[in-house]
């Protein structure tokens, strides 16, 4: 780890007024940093700004520096939500890592992390040895040819699912965008991650309010029980009436380069019967426009069969 300069603001004029890269739990920066994948010259200790709080009184609102596990343990919590920041991590890194930061990590891709290799993320143009590589964890949908990296965040996937906002502040006031929009395809540009502009700092999760999303899961194939990324995931709210779907919202992860929303599932599903049939037939369309590379074909077929392992468990007791 390279020399810095650690300074700790105390509001959040003083955090958006001050040159650096923020430091909230640390549990992606610090490791970055021991890399030296990330070498800022200036850390911004942010952990004395007000920014915390969980409203539950007319949808969600989470405060950027909530820590994880204090949010999943919340009772006002949509399930999906939950169940994603209690199958993110072990209960330490719950208890240290912030919401805005879960939402700002990096990828786990092994390339953007070893600083030996070339990675069109940390150096652009210098290319993308994944494609051809090791990539059996890596994306198959939203890729291109500079960057196939998967995005890293559980959470992410169930806000997405949910039509999450973000509040950004900064020296020059509030904006407002939507989390689907926030997390940037790599397109030419993978070194461009996110909407978040210079000094921009995010203040707020906004969840809108949306009552039968009690009827929400998250589910999360891995290869090993705990402690793992994402192979695929799927988040999922469902309205049922009459054994019959009135809406759905349906995310996945593991499988994108961002927290990818699948509304031709979710269209699928508006007004079908609560059968495995027909699960089936709207999780055929989620991997639409998929690049399978050589070591993750597998994943096409995993994520159908992941949306419907979701699909049934919100509906055993009515089917």
């Amino acid at each position: 780890m390279r020399p810095f300069e650690l300074l700790a603001p105390e509001t959040v004029e003083a955090a958006v007024s001050s040159p650096g890269t923020f430091l909230a739990g640390g549990t992606t920066l610090v490791d970055l940093m021991k890399l030296n994948v990330l070498t800022p010259p200036q850390v911004l200790d942010i952990n004395a700004v007000p920014l915390r709080g969980i409203d539950t009184a007319d949808g969600l609102r989470i405060g950027a520096l909530e820590r994880m596990g204090d949010i999943a343990a919340h009772p006002g919590v949509y399930p999906a939500i939950s169940r994603a920041l209690l199958l993110s991590a072990s209960q330490q890194i719950r208890n240290m890592a912030s919401i805005g930061g879960n939402l700002m990590q990096r990828t786990r891709c092994s390339y953007f992390r070893d600083v030996a290799m070339p990675c069109n993320r940390r150096i652009p143009g210098s290319g993308c040895p994944a494609i051809s590589g090791a990539n059996r964890m890596h994306a198959v949908l939203g890729t291109s040819d500079s960057c196939v990296a998967t995005h890293a965040s559980d959470v992410a996937v169930a806000l997405v699912a949910l039509d999450a906002r973000l509040r950004l502040v900064s020296t020059t006031g509030t904006r407002v965008v939507e989390l689907a929009s926030f997390h940037r395809q790599p397109g030419d540009t993978p070194e461009v991650e996110t909407d978040l502009q210079p000094g921009e700092l995010i203040a707020e999760v906004v969840v809108p309010r949306l009552d039968w999303a009690s009827n929400s899961t998250y589910v999360k194939v891995r290869d090993r029980q705990s402690y793992e990324f994402a192979l695929c995931s799927a988040a999922v709210a469902l309205r049922v009436e009459d054994s019959r779907i009135v809406d759905a919202r349906v995310a996945a992860g593991g499988v994108a380069t961002v927290p990818w929303r699948l509304p031709a599932v979710e269209a699928a599903l508006r007004g079908a019967p609560a059968t495995v049939s027909a699960f089936e037939d709207a999780a055929a369309l989620a991997a639409e426009g998929a690049r399978p590379l050589s070591g993750n074909g597998f994943k096409t077929s995993l994520l159908r069969r992941t949306i419907v392992r979701a699909l049934l468990e919100l509906t055993e007791g009515s089917r």
